[in-house]
């Protein structure tokens, strides 16, 4: 995934690798150097990623529209 770096240095992380990491806003990054010279992208503020069903989890049936009658 490739992006473009704006006049102030800044990048926009792609939504894949946000959702994949647990990024959210005011979330905290850190870059490091792999040993083949590549940079990595890490989660650097010890939060584990919020799977995709803990975010479900106690939502089960909210919102949903009444049931018929069948009288």
């Amino acid at each position: 995934m490739a992006t473009t770096v704006t006049a102030k240095g800044q990048v926009t992380i792609p939504k894949p690798v946000r959702d994949l990491l647990g990024i959210v806003p005011g979330s905290k990054v850190d870059f490091r150097r792999a040993a083949d010279g590549s940079i990595v992208v890490v989660r650097a503020d010890k939060k584990q990623p919020v799977s995709r069903f803990a975010k479900l989890r106690g939502h089960a049936g909210k919102g949903s529209a009444p049931m018929p009658s069948w009288h």
